[in-house]
């Protein structure tokens, strides 16, 4: 099987997946990366324990709150039209910032990767690996959101 970030990319290109990925991150507070790197481990027969997912999800905290959302939050606001700013050259900056938080998100999984244990055993389903996750994230596990997401990737 191949490195997570291979995967990730791989699988966020399936249909529907990037949709779930972004409806689970705005609307549930959940860790896109996180909860790939959970479909990840699950589906390539790795056995992670609890203390090397809160591990995992400490990560993506810190990557989330110091790095990732406020280039995110920089990007969006670079979206839309900024009275006396050229459109081309906020539009750059926007493409340079949303490279920045895409190689945040990258840096993020290949942390998470040396977290996750060696494969120990058969694949399991998606949603086993998302559901462990889910519940160190967050009080609240979304989990229609998250089988829509593991009824979307790819076996």
């Amino acid at each position: 099987m191949s490195d997570l970030w291979t995967w990730a990319v791989a699988a966020y290109e399936a249909p529907g997946v990037a949709e779930a990925c972004l409806s689970l991150q705005d609307h549930n507070e959940q860790n896109a990366p996180l909860l790939l790197w959970a479909a990840w481990v699950a589906v390539t027969g790795r056995r992670p324990d609890e203390e090397t997912i809160a591990a995992a999800c400490d990560a993506a905290r810190a990557y989330d709150t110091v790095v990732v959302a406020p280039l995110r939050a920089v990007r969006r606001t670079l979206k839309a039209p900024i009275p006396d700013v050229d459109n081309d050259h906020r539009e750059a900056l926007r493409q340079q910032v949303k490279a920045l938080e895409l190689d945040a998100e990258r840096r993020l999984m290949l942390e998470l990767e040396d977290l996750a244990p060696p494969p120990s055993g058969a694949a399991r389903r998606a949603i086993d690996g998302l559901a462990e996750t889910a519940k160190l994230w967050a009080r609240v596990v979304p989990r229609p959101a998250l089988t829509t997401l593991a009824d979307r990737l790819p076996a």
